[in-house]
């Protein structure tokens, strides 16, 4: 994940099992939303998950990236689907691990600071 200058939204990049990494940018809005809404990790055994995509200025500067309009989540027993409504591509469903889970929840946490929240009372 990046967060942009303005401090609306991440770029977020997934690394897939057997295809092509795909990046989609979140609003602002979203990962507040997701950092409610995610579990925390209680398993102080819980490994690392691999080390995740790098993101590039190409990846930022790719006019074809979507922007996620909304999610929906379902927890399964030791992931969470994650369904994300595009605006300019097929929508897009990931299934992510407890490990990457919690990386995600921490990542959105760490670029909190810099991002507007518009929805705080």
């Amino acid at each position: 994940m990046s967060c942009d200058r303005v401090g609306n939204l991440l770029l977020t990049k997934f690394s897939t099992k057997g295809a092509s990494d795909l990046c989609i940018q979140l609003p602002a809005s979203i990962v507040f939303w997701l950092l409610k809404h995610l579990p925390v990790n209680r398993d102080p055994a819980l490994a690392a998950p691999p080390a995740p995509p790098a993101i590039t200025q190409q990846d930022w500067d790719n006019p074809t990236t979507p922007r996620a309009e909304y999610v929906m989540c379902k927890e399964l027993p030791g992931a969470i689907r994650m369904h994300f409504a595009l605006n300019s591509k097929e929508d897009l469903t990931v299934v992510l691990d407890r490990s990457n889970v919690e990386l995600m929840r921490q990542v959105m946490a760490m670029y909190s600071k810099d991002l507007i929240d518009l929805d705080a009372q």
